[in-house]
C-alpha cells in the first residue's frame, strides 16, 4: 500500500458554553475569559500556520495573526518565521479586501480555492492554492501543498463550524482544545462548533488532559483517527 500524501499535524482551537452555543451576538469573543484568550495566542504562537473559513474572517475581522512583538521574538526562538502563514479557505472568494489581514502588506496569506479568480487590490502577500474536484474545494489535496511546498508542519485551525465538519469528515484534525465556558445563552437553533451534515459515524476522541480557570474547563482531546485519513506524525514542540 502506498504511504499517505504528507500533511500537516492539525489542532483545532474552538470555545463553547455551557448549553452548546459557539457564538454570543454572532461573535465567538464574549464566550471566553481571560485564560482562554492567553490559550488562542498561544497556540497561535506555536504553530507554522492559522486556518479560518472565509465566513470566520470576514466576521472576525481578522488582523495580524500574531501582532505582539514578545510573541513574534518568542516564534523566533523557536526556530519558526515571526508570523504564521494565514490560510484562508473560500469556494467563492467573497472576501472584502479592506480586511485588516488583508490590507497588511506584511501577511503572508494562502487561500485554499476550487476558484480561477483573485482578489483585486490586496495588500497582503496572497498565494493561492487551487486543488478543485467539481466544483468543490479537495482538502486533502490542498494540505499536502500547504505541506510540500509551503513547508507546513503544525497547522492551526479556528473554524468556522462548516470548515470544522469538513475537516473531521476528512479525517484532517488530530488533535480538539475546546474551551467549556460556565455560561448559558440559550436561543433557537444555536450554533454549535459544527455544522452541516452529521458525522457518520461521529469520530470518537481521547482526553489528554483537563484544566480550569475562574470555572471555565479548557479539555484537550486527541481525535481518534479515522479510515479517512492517516494521522499525521505530532511534532515534538505541539
Amino acid at each position: 500500500m502506498a504511504p499517505a500524501p504528507p500533511r500537516p499535524y492539525v489542532l483545532l482551537n474552538m470555545v463553547s458554553t455551557a448549553d452548546g452555543r459557539a457564538t454570543i451576538d454572532g461573535r465567538s469573543g464574549p464566550i471566553g475569559n481571560r485564560a482562554d484568550r492567553e490559550l488562542f495566542h498561544g497556540l497561535r504562537t506555536a504553530v507554522d500556520a492559522v486556518m479560518a473559513g472565509a465566513g470566520t474572517i470576514r466576521t472576525e475581522r481578522y488582523g495580524p495573526i500574531v501582532a505582539e512583538e514578545s510573541r513574534r521574538r518568542a516564534r523566533l526562538e523557536r526556530g519558526l518565521a515571526a508570523e504564521p502563514l494565514a490560510c484562508i479557505v473560500s469556494g467563492r472568494l467573497s472576501l472584502p479586501v479592506d480586511i485588516p489581514l488583508l490590507a497588511d502588506p506584511q501577511a503572508r496569506v494562502a487561500i485554499l480555492t476550487p476558484s480561477a479568480a483573485s482578489l483585486p487590490g490586496v495588500a497582503a502577500q496572497v498565494d493561492y492554492v487551487r486543488t478543485g474536484n467539481d466544483g468543490r474545494l479537495d482538502l486533502p489535496a490542498a494540505f499536502t501543498v500547504l505541506s510540500e511546498h509551503f513547508g507546513i508542519r503544525t497547522l492551526l485551525c479556528e473554524g468556522g463550524p462548516h470548515l470544522n465538519s469538513e475537516l473531521l469528515s476528512a479525517g484532517l484534525i488530530d488533535e480538539l482544545f475546546l474551551t467549556l465556558a460556565p455560561k448559558l445563552s440559550g436561543g433557537e437553533t444555536p450554533l454549535q462548533i459544527l455544522a452541516g451534515a452529521a458525522l457518520e459515524p461521529p469520530v470518537e476522541m481521547d482526553l489528554l488532559s483537563v484544566f480550569e480557570s475562574e470555572s471555565d474547563l479548557f479539555l484537550r482531546y486527541r481525535v481518534v483517527c479515522s479510515s479517512a485519513s492517516a494521522r499525521a506524525p505530532a511534532p515534538a514542540r505541539v
